[in-house]
């Protein structure tokens, strides 16, 4: 068997991953961010109903935002611990905004759950608005957090 190459995220250690929004990798013009909503192997993953619900909320968000002919692709990742969030031709401090004002407009959200249909959603019974609330609400003081202790910087934390 040939030589396999890492991917990327492998190589970054994640006993020194914390929540906050870090720029995973960059191809070409597209920027792949790690929105990291939990702490990984701390055994606090969120529940796939959890996971699915803030998909469904914010990939909707995201795609209907003024940057949404940036925006890429909005998926979460296999470890429950986050999210990705791939956009072209847009800087950081524009992913950030977007991400803020998504998390904030799903906490504040008073309508449906988006996609909660069975023409919609190939697993409509697995979602709900308010395990969406809570998870949106509990990153956005994070990456708040974050950045009042001057750290949103995209960056991952070292040893």
């Amino acid at each position: 068997m040939k030589n396999i190459n890492r991917i990327t995220s492998f190589n970054v250690d994640h006993d020194f991953i914390v929540p906050g929004m870090y720029v995973s990798r960059i191809d070409g013009d597209i920027v792949t961010y790690d929105l990291r909503t939990r702490k990984p192997n701390a055994d606090d993953f969120m529940d796939n109903l959890t996971l699915h619900s803030v998909e469904h909320m914010l990939a909707t968000f995201a795609r209907n935002s003024a940057l949404s002919d940036r925006v890429i692709y909005f998926g979460p990742m296999g470890c429950r611990t986050g999210f990705y969030l791939l956009m072209r031709d847009a800087t950081n401090e524009e992913a950030y905004a977007l991400v803020k004002d998504i998390l904030q407009k799903t906490v504040d959200h008073d309508g449906e759950m988006f996609g909660a249909a069975r023409k919609e959603c190939g697993n409509y019974k697995e979602l709900s608005l308010e395990s969406a609330k809570t998870e949106c609400k509990r990153y956005l003081e994070a990456l708040l957090e974050r950045e009042n202790l001057g750290k949103a910087d995209f960056k991952y934390d070292e040893a």
